[in-house]
C-alpha cells in the first residue's frame, strides 16, 4: 500500500466516526487506518468494526490501558503496527477532504517531511456536520459554512480548492514549515532513525519536538497547508498540564542546542 494513516483518539467516538466518513469518501484508496488508542472504552473498538468493510485494507486498532495522557507511548505502538514506508499522522477530531491522502502523496519527497495544518471550527459548528455533509463535501464549502454560522476571517483561504492559489499561499504564509501531529506526513524510516516520539514528554509540543530531530537528522520540510486540507472540531484540552508543558519546552531546547537526534525512550527502549 502507498500510505498508512495513523490517527490518534480517547474516548470520542461522535468525532472519530466524522473523520472516518471522511476517509472512507477518499479519491486515493491505497492506503490502510492505524488507530492509536490512547485508552478508550470498548466503543471505540465497536465504531471501527462499522467501519471495516468501507476501507481497501483493514483497520488496524492499536490500543492501550488508561494509564493518563501517553501519546508518544501509542504513536510508537502505531508506528510499529503499520505497514506502509510511508505514514500521515493525523487527529480524530480532523474531517480530511476527499483528495488529503492524495496530496500527501502527490507532495512527499525523499528527505523531507510535510508540514499541513488545520482549519478550526466552533463547537456549535462542529456538531452540526452531518455525515452526508462530509459524504457531499459540503462541510468544505466556504459558502456553506458562512451559511451555518461560521464568521468569516482570513484563515477561511485554507479552504481554497484552487491549486495555484493553494501553492502561491504555501510560498508566503509566514507559519514555520513545523511537524504537526494533526496534519503531517514523513518516511517511516527518517522516524525509526530518531527513534520516534519521545515518551518523556507529555501534551504540549510533542510532535514540534519529532520535527526538531528529523531537521538534525538532515531532514528538511515542505508547506502543504493549503493543499492538504481537514477541519478540526472543537473539544476541550483537560489533560493539559503547565508544568508538563514546561518540562516538554526544557527537552526541546536541549535538543535543539545539542543537535539530538535519537532520544533513548522511544519506540526502542535504549
Amino acid at each position: 500500500m502507498k500510505l498508512s494513516v495513523i490517527i490518534t483518539t480517547y474516548n470520542s467516538e461522535d468525532w472519530l466516526r466524522k473523520v472516518l466518513i471522511g476517509y472512507s469518501v477518499q479519491s486515493e484508496t491505497d492506503f490502510e487506518i492505524v488507530i492509536a488508542d490512547d485508552g478508550s472504552t470498548p466503543k471505540t473498538k465497536q465504531l471501527l468494526e462499522e467501519f471495516i468493510s468501507f476501507f481497501k485494507f483493514p483497520i488496524i486498532h492499536v490500543w492501550q490501558e488508561d494509564d493518563g495522557f501517553r501519546k508518544s507511548e501509542i504513536l510508537n505502538k502505531a508506528i510499529i503496527a503499520s505497514n506502509s514506508n510511508y505514514l500521515l499522522f493525523t487527529d480524530g477530531d480532523c474531517i480530511p477532504r476527499k483528495d488529503f491522502v492524495k496530496m500527501h502523496l502527490k507532495h512527499k519527497q525523499k528527505g523531507y517531511f510535510l508540514s499541513g495544518g488545520y482549519f478550526k471550527l466552533p463547537l456549535q459548528l462542529s456538531y452540526v456536520i452531518s455525515e452526508l455533509d462530509i459524504v457531499q463535501q459540503k462541510c468544505f464549502s466556504v459558502k456553506w459554512l458562512i451559511s451555518k454560522g461560521l464568521k468569516v476571517n482570513f484563515k477561511i483561504t485554507k479552504l481554497t480548492d484552487n491549486g495555484f492559489f493553494a501553492s502561491f499561499m504555501n510560498w508566503i504564509t509566514p507559519t514555520k514549515k513545523t511537524f504537526n501531529g494533526h496534519n503531517s506526513s514523513v518516511f517511516k524510516e527518517d522516524l525509526l532513525a530518531i527513534n520516534g516520539f519521545n515518551q518523556d514528554m507529555h501534551y504540549g509540543g510533542l510532535d514540534r519536538e519529532v520535527g526538531e530531530r528529523l531537521f538534525n537528522l538532515g531532514i528538511l520540510s515542505k508547506q502543504i497547508r493549503y493543499d492538504a486540507i481537514c477541519l478540526h472540531l472543537h473539544h476541550e484540552r483537560g489533560y493539559a498540564d503547565s508544568e508538563r508543558i514546561k518540562s516538554n519546552q526544557e527537552i526541546r531546547r536541549f535538543n535543539i542546542k545539542n543537535n539530538i537526534i535519537r532520544i533513548k525512550n522511544g519506540i526502542i527502549l535504549e
